[in-house]
């Protein structure tokens, strides 16, 4: 916590109080820091086992009418307990029941590392314990005036013309701790103290609120960093996430949560104003897209320059994403802040059936990034000038709509897998399937190799003789066959045309398999 902020009570703040003269017993054998740990309550029993009554974080008062005879191992169980359930020390009421402390009880607290500090005669319990209570009640007011404080620093921060920047900032500087910002995309937008989280756990970090967000349903936890706590809380409503704000704290307590929830809030809020003015520029984008998709590039390179920079350098590389990336909030980020840094490098936008990208067709790492990012295709087209760019958008359209994983589609690998490769569609498919059943089922009922045959006459150019070398049987019997399947199939295939349509069929029918 910040330095504004009282230490909560601790087992050194009472040990202060002089009025209550109390005295620690072998403090050299103590672990730094251990009379630090902050004191829930203050309380007292002679019982041999307290431990079911009391609760982490206690101060232990008792005379010690429970030892009677009690042995060296007696006096290691009890202490040994006390440690097992969080006391965090234990004072010894003297000259009640005992003049001065055990020491077989000394031992025992020396060699467990419980702090032990005696109670005069002189100083009831009561007294302990109220001043126990005083220090509680007095940290809990310190700390919800410290929290109404700091909501109030954070709200006069958000009034500022950098609002949500400012907000980030005076909660880290209230929190005294690491704040971070991320996008949609899981994109460290911005931090306070900037640079202050080592790489590693940054990369680490990054990596756990990017899985956060694409589940896109609200969340908050606290996560491992690189071997750093942090606490993660999404941002916006579900199905819809703005980003996520980070705190390196996994610890908060009632009052710091709730400065966090303010700014949490604010955050949402400016995030939900900006979502506005980023749908206004989405739709400028898509204008722009249009104008493209006129061959005329001028309107388009003239309106971009200003707002954008420059389009990128023909020739480009047309692609387009599936039609459901348009409602990926998380995408259309991560290209707002790659077409910013690289500008005159990545112009996007939206189209009809999805985002339209243009990337320099020697740069086309922005698409591969896309593709394995947010796991979908994205088909691109041939290297091409503005002046092709309708055409260019169809071949990006052709080459995603024939790639069924996630990756990157090149329409030159479509093109070069031949004419027939773009029209295995399923109804194509069906009707390729159709033309061919008489021969499967001639074949099947008879025996016979009809279909074989068929497709190997088709393949050698129609030449009885090259047939039958490829299938090892006589030219008649080969010449056999092709009338046979002439009548099964009620087709004439003396014509180039019947041919054509019934390698096309062959093929499509083997694509579909």
């Amino acid at each position: 916590m910040a330095d504004t902020t009282p230490a909560p009570p601790s087992l050194r703040a009472l040990l202060s109080r002089r009025d209550l003269h109390l005295r620690l017993v072998a403090d050299d054998d103590l672990a730094p820091g251990i009379l630090d740990r902050p004191v829930r309550w203050v309380h007292s029993s002679d019982l041999a086992d307290p431990t079911p009554f009391l609760s982490e974080g206690l101060v232990l008062l008792t005379t010690g009418t429970q030892f009677g005879e009690a042995t060296a191992a007696d006096y290691d169980a009890y202490v040994g307990r006390l440690i097992a359930r969080g006391v965090q020390g234990l004072g010894f009421g003297t000259e009640v029941v005992r003049d001065g402390i055990p020491a077989p009880l000394v031992d025992a607290c020396r060699r467990a590392g419980m702090p032990l500090f005696e109670v005069p005669y002189r100083t009831p319990f009561i007294a302990v314990a109220r001043a126990g209570a005083e220090a509680i009640a007095a940290d809990a007011y310190a700390r919800r005036s410290w929290s109404l404080a700091a909501q109030r620093a954070v709200s006069l921060a958000a009034l500022r013309p950098d609002g949500l920047s400012a907000t980030l900032a005076e909660l880290s500087r209230q929190l005294d701790c690491w704040v971070g910002l991320y996008d949609a995309a899981g994109a460290l937008r911005t931090a306070f103290p900037a640079g202050a989280l080592p790489a590693a756990a940054a990369d680490a970090l990054a990596a756990e609120v990017t899985t956060m967000l694409r589940r896109g349903t609200r969340a908050a936890g606290s996560l491992d960093a690189g071997g750093r706590a942090v606490s993660v809380q999404t941002l916006g409503r579900g199905g819809h996430l703005r980003g996520a704000l980070a705190i390196e704290a996994s610890d908060l307590d009632h009052e710091a949560r709730s400065v966090v929830t303010a700014v949490v809030a604010m955050a949402a809020l400016a995030l939900e104003q900006q979502d506005g003015l980023g749908r206004a520029i989405g739709t400028f984008r898509a204008g722009l897209v249009q104008s493209l998709t006129t061959g005329d590039p001028t309107l388009a390179r003239r309106s971009a320059r200003d707002l954008f920079g420059p389009l990128p350098t023909a020739p480009v590389v047309v692609a387009l994403t599936p039609p459901s990336a348009l409602r990926s909030t998380a995408l259309t980020e991560w290209l707002e802040t790659r077409a910013h840094e690289q500008r005159g490098e990545l112009f996007f936008g939206r189209g009809d059936d999805g985002v339209v990208l243009v990337v320099p067709a020697s740069a086309r790492s922005p698409l591969e990034a896309i593709a394995e990012r947010f796991e979908m295709v994205v088909g691109c087209s041939a290297p091409t000038g503005y002046d092709e760019f309708a055409r260019a958008l169809t071949q990006a359209r052709t080459a995603r709509d024939r790639l069924g994983t996630p990756g990157v589609a090149d329409f030159t690998d479509t093109a070069r897998a031949g004419l027939l490769a773009a029209l295995g569609s399923e109804a194509a498919h069906a009707v390729a399937v159709g033309a061919l059943t008489p021969l499967h089922a001639h074949d099947r009922a008879q025996g016979s190799a009809l279909l074989v045959t068929l497709d190997a006459w088709l393949a050698h150019d129609c030449s009885h003789e090259a047939t039958a070398q490829a299938l090892g049987i006589h030219r008649h019997t080969v010449r056999a066959r092709i009338a046979q399947a002439e009548r099964v199939l009620g087709r004439d295939l003396s014509s180039f045309a019947a041919r054509a349509e019934m390698w096309a069929a062959l093929r499509l029918a083997e694509e579909g398999r």
